[in-house]
């Protein structure tokens, strides 16, 4: 089992996002594995939220809310963090399915 000291950069996306956006449906999933990096490495992230915060709100803008709240995290090593943020409304009747990552390319556009 592993421990939020084992996960620090996860553990603190999971707090922030879930103080400050009250989510109903919050997951976060390191893809550092997916990449070529260290083993145990914290540097690729996807998000998925759904909060009433959104309704209303243009996409660029929920966005926006997600990277100031984790800005620490994307200036202390996070390299890429990829964000499926919705509506209450959009989850549901959107199916509540997500796109699995592409792989990754080597970062050289390969």
């Amino acid at each position: 089992m592993s421990t939020d000291q084992e996960k620090p950069t996860e553990s603190s996306i999971t707090v922030k996002l879930s103080t400050h956006l009250k989510p109903e449906h919050l997951e976060v999933v390191n893809e550092s594995f997916m990449h070529n990096v260290p083993r145990g490495s914290e540097t690729h992230f996807k998000v998925v939220v759904v909060s009433k915060d959104f309704e209303g709100i243009p996409l660029i803008k929920r966005h926006r809310i997600i990277n100031e709240l984790l800005r620490d995290e994307l200036a202390g090593g996070v390299h890429a963090l990829s964000i499926i943020a919705k509506s209450p409304s959009q989850w549901e009747t959107g199916g509540k399915a997500v796109e699995p990552s592409p792989a990754c390319r080597g970062g050289f556009g390969k």
